[in-house]
């Protein structure tokens, strides 16, 4: 009965993200990417949670109080980062700054739908129906897009860099990171205390993020146009 429940939990934690999924990547088809590095970017996502999940569990072990909580934070972040360099960014198909966001999105939503199904698992196998749904809807419109907002940071912080440097790359996608980091926190320390009025203002400041997003993300493509110009010009 448990692996019952476990495919249902896997699959209204999948369906959620792959509608994202659909959503970002619609906005990069002028130029959409090749369909096994998709699916490699969002299995590689989804790697990232059964190997974040022992060394959390270390992390209670050594930290207390709200430090556990920073520390778990820090490794999500630090480790959807990692997966996407050694996996993905060094890929000949990343070839434009754009791919940077897409990517880093892609690997957020991997993990999410992972992290959401086992969310939704633990209710569902005691028999909370209605709590394993209630945790479902809030996750798709809170903790989902999150992760978005989180890893498309570090995506954009990679992109507005993706003419400069190598340093300085290196530098865009640690200030990323951090900010990142920052992001994930005030989340989840904001949303430990809320109550049904407080959530929704939380996750309307996700959705404004959300929104900001999207708007950097006209702006890397403005980008590489403007470069596609440059070079035709010069």
């Amino acid at each position: 009965m448990q692996s019952t429940y476990f495919a249902i939990a896997f699959l209204a934690g999948l369906i959620p993200a792959l509608f994202w999924v659909w959503f970002w990547l619609r906005e990069d088809s002028n130029k959409p990417e090749p369909y096994f590095l998709i699916t490699i970017s969002f299995i590689a996502g989804m790697a990232v949670v059964p190997i974040a999940l022992p060394l959390q569990e270390m992390a209670l072990t050594l930290y207390s109080g709200s430090n556990v909580m920073v520390v778990w934070i820090i490794i999500e972040e630090l480790l959807k980062y990692a997966i996407a360099l050694t996996l993905i960014f060094w890929n000949r198909e990343v070839d434009e700054p754009i791919d940077m966001v897409i990517y880093m999105i892609l690997v957020a939503l991997g993990f999410a739908a992972l992290e959401n199904a086992l969310f939704i698992f633990n209710p569902l196998v005691i028999g909370d129906f209605m709590n394993s749904a209630i945790t479902g809807s809030f996750r798709f419109l809170g903790s989902t897009l999150l992760h978005v907002l989180a890893s498309g940071t570090v995506g954009v912080a990679l992109a507005l860099s993706y003419y400069r440097s190598h340093s300085f790359k290196v530098l865009a996608g640690t200030m990323g990171l951090f900010i990142a980091i920052v992001l994930h926190a005030l989340f989840n320390f904001f949303i430990m205390d809320a109550n049904g009025e407080t959530i929704l203002t939380v996750f309307l400041f996700v959705w404004m993020g959300i929104i900001l997003l999207f708007l950097l993300f006209e702006k890397v493509k403005l980008l590489e146009q403007n470069h596609n110009l440059h070079q035709k010009l010069s």
